[in-house]
């Protein structure tokens, strides 16, 4: 699962640094750029969000500081073997992802090795008797479901008012961002999983956030989250194939692990449903605050859950995994073809949505209709 921090716009021209400048002075203009952003933002914006720019243009800072190229991190022999590998196959994702009509990018050219178990803190906060989100506004990218923090503490302490509000509030750990085509983002080491799946955990991850840089449709989560997490599954499963071949112990591990995510994903979409209805039932609040209690009590444990589930645990999940049916149903449409699967979708940008989150399947079908053209 991965996760990005508002910033919008189709990647412009990547500065070319000669070999024999510093690498310091890459890293300079790299932090110039981020510090004119949050500037620029910060004229635009309320003091909540500048606090919440401002902090993300520290954390994408300190990111720089810390990139090394992607070939000194393959080449250097004190970093472990398996490591090495698998940054290796980097540009292998990238190259083929391209095939399939993602947009080349200057992303992933560069390793930052974190001293922390997540790239940010995604917040998200959700009525405790009604799925409806709370939301924030930014420049370019409208409103969002979340705001991501690169330091926990600070998650906590912008969480903490939430909750005192009543909001339901949930605060989880994300390996992964993008900047959708503003700034060059880096492979992180918390991209890297520690199991047999890790190749096509990081192939996941990699499309995934390439088709944020590829297509964005803006004040529409749902559907750049969902998109983004079909086209990261779907073709994660076409990379490894081509790659090491279908029947290798590395597509074997990758499935098994999709596998056990699709079965915590119908539970998830099964508590879901049974609260919906709950929380539109003539119960009393307090019955439905017992009936949600236990409810989550059984899901945390039927998919072995390590932090507190709330209803903005189950939206957030929501956000991520919709509209799976009629976006397989069009790629189908478009012959299997990725780049013209895309291509339908670009006309979603110039759409008018009815709705901050348009249910995916609406806006979809008529793509479908029109024989993915």
């Amino acid at each position: 699962m991965s996760e990005r921090l508002p910033a919008s716009a189709r990647p412009g021209a990547v500065p070319s640094w000669s070999a024999s400048r510093p690498r310091r002075l890459a890293r300079a203009g790299k932090a110039a750029s981020v510090l004119f952003a949050v500037a620029l933002c910060s004229l635009l914006s309320s003091c909540t969000q500048i606090r919440y720019i401002a902090q993300a243009g520290l954390g994408q800072l300190s990111m720089a500081w810390s990139a090394e190229s992607l070939e000194d991190a393959v080449g250097d022999a004190r970093r472990p073997w398996r490591t090495r590998a698998l940054l290796r196959e980097v540009p292998h994702i990238k190259r083929f992802g391209e095939r399939h009509g993602l947009t080349p990018t200057g992303n992933y050219r560069t390793y930052v090795e974190l001293d922390r178990p997540a790239a940010v803190w995604v917040v998200s906060a959700c009525e405790p008797l009604r799925f409806r989100s709370k939301t924030w506004s930014f420049p370019i990218v409208g409103n969002v479901p979340y705001v991501g923090w690169f330091d926990l503490k600070e998650a906590k302490a912008f969480a903490a008012p939430l909750k005192a509000d009543g909001w339901d509030v949930d605060v989880r750990p994300a390996g992964a961002y993008s900047t959708l085509g503003w700034l060059e983002d880096p492979v992180l080491s918390t991209m890297i999983s520690s199991g047999d799946e890790a190749l096509g955990e990081l192939a996941n991850v990699v499309l995934h956030e390439s088709l944020h840089a590829t297509l964005y449709v803006k004040g529409q989560t749902r559907l750049n989250e969902s998109l983004a997490s079909f086209v990261g599954d779907e073709l994660a499963k076409v990379y490894l194939d081509e790659r090491l071949g279908p029947f290798s112990a590395e597509k074997t591990a990758y499935m098994r692990e999709q596998e056990r995510s699709e079965a915590r994903a119908r539970a998830l979409h099964d508590a879901y449903v049974h609260l919906n209805r709950l929380y539109a039932s003539p119960a009393s609040d307090a019955e439905k605050r017992a009936e949600k209690k236990a409810v989550l009590a059984r899901l945390k444990e039927d998919i072995g859950a390590r932090r507190p589930l709330n209803n903005a645990s189950l939206v957030q999940f929501r956000v991520y995994n919709s509209g799976t049916p009629e976006l397989q149903a069009l790629l189908s449409t478009c012959g299997g073809s990725w780049p013209r699967f895309l291509g339908a979708l670009r006309k979603l940008e110039g759409h008018r949505f009815s709705a901050p989150q348009e249910n995916i399947g609406r806006v979809v079908e008529p793509l479908i209709r029109a024989g993915c053209r």
